[in-house]
C-alpha cells in the first residue's frame, strides 16, 4: 500500500492497530517521544514506556514528564523488562540506529517483551529522494538502512513473526532556510556531526536549489512494517 502524504503518523498507526486493544506500549529509541505523547493524549487507557540511549535526549525527556509516560535509559538490544509485558512495540526511525551486529538481538528483544499476538510497528526512512541526497553528503545511511530492512526480512523468515502489513508513505518536510536545516539536521544530539568548511559548503550548495519564497520543501519517503508475534516458537538471532 502507498499513501502519498502523511503529516501525522499517529493517524497511520491508529488505522493499522486497534490501539484500544493494545494499551501497554513500549517505544524503542524514542527520541523526544513526540508520537507517543500524542498517543497518550488521544487514548486515555494507554501507557507508554519509552527507551532512549542518548543521554542528552533522555535528560530532556525526564525534564518534560507526562502522565502515563515512563522514560527509561536503555537500548532496544537490552530491554530491561520481563517477557510478555507489552501489547505493542514501536520503532520510529530507530531500527537503523541500532548497531549492525545487534539488529537481530534488538528484534529478538522486542519479540520477547511482547505478549503472544503482540504487535511490532517499525517505521523506517527509505533511502531515496532529494532530501536524502542532501543528507548523504555528511550522513550517508545507505548501509544501515539496508541492514535494518534485511534484519526485518530475517525476522519474518525465522517464523517468529507474521507480517500483517507493509505501507509506504511520503512525509512532507519544510525548512525556512538553510540555517533551520543546519540546526535540525546537523546539530542533532544523538550524532556528532563536525562538518569542515568544504563539506558544509557542498551541503548548502545542494540544499539551496530547493529554496522557494516560503522556504525549502522536500518529501521524505517512509516504509512501515507491522508484525504480529506468533504463538509458537521463539525468535532466533
Amino acid at each position: 500500500m502507498f499513501i502519498p502524504r502523511i503529516t501525522d503518523e499517529l493517524e497511520l498507526l491508529d488505522g493499522l492497530v486497534d490501539l484500544a486493544q493494545h494499551p501497554r506500549v513500549i517505544e524503542l529509541g524514542c527520541g523526544a517521544a513526540q508520537l507517543s505523547r500524542k498517543l497518550l493524549e488521544r487514548f486515555a487507557a494507554s501507557e507508554v514506556t519509552a527507551l532512549e540511549v542518548d543521554e542528552r535526549q533522555h535528560a530532556k525527556n525526564l525534564a518534560n514528564p507526562q502522565a502515563r509516560l515512563n522514560f527509561v535509559a536503555a537500548g532496544a538490544q537490552a530491554i530491561p523488562f520481563e517477557a510478555g509485558r507489552f501489547d505493542l512495540a514501536l520503532m520510529l526511525k530507530s531500527l537503523h540506529h541500532v548497531p549492525l551486529d545487534l539488529l537481530d538481538v534488538a528484534l529478538a528483544e522486542a519479540h520477547r517483551v511482547l505478549r503472544p499476538d503482540g504487535l511490532l510497528y517499525v517505521s523506517e526512512p527509505v533511502f531515496s529522494g532529494a532530501l536524502n541526497e542532501v543528507m548523504r553528503l555528511f550522513h550517508d545511511e545507505e548501509v544501515v538502512r539496508a541492514a535494518a530492512l534485511a534484519a526485518l526480512q530475517r525476522a519474518v523468515a525465522s517464523g517468529a513473526w507474521e507480517q500483517v502489513n507493509e505501507t509506504f508513505f511520503d512525509v512532507p518536510v519544510h525548512y525556512r532556510d538553510f540555517a533551520e536545516f543546519e540546526q535540525r539536521m546537523i546539530g542533532v544530539t544523538y550524532l556528532d556531526h563536525r562538518l569542515d568548511d568544504s563539506t558544509l559548503a557542498a551541503v548548502r550548495a545542494r540544499f539551496e536549489p530547493h529554496m522557494t519564497a516560503d522556504g525549502a520543501h522536500f518529501v521524505r519517503p517512509m516504509r512501515v512494517n507491522l508484525f504480529r508475534k506468533r504463538h509458537f516458537g521463539s525468535f532466533s538471532s
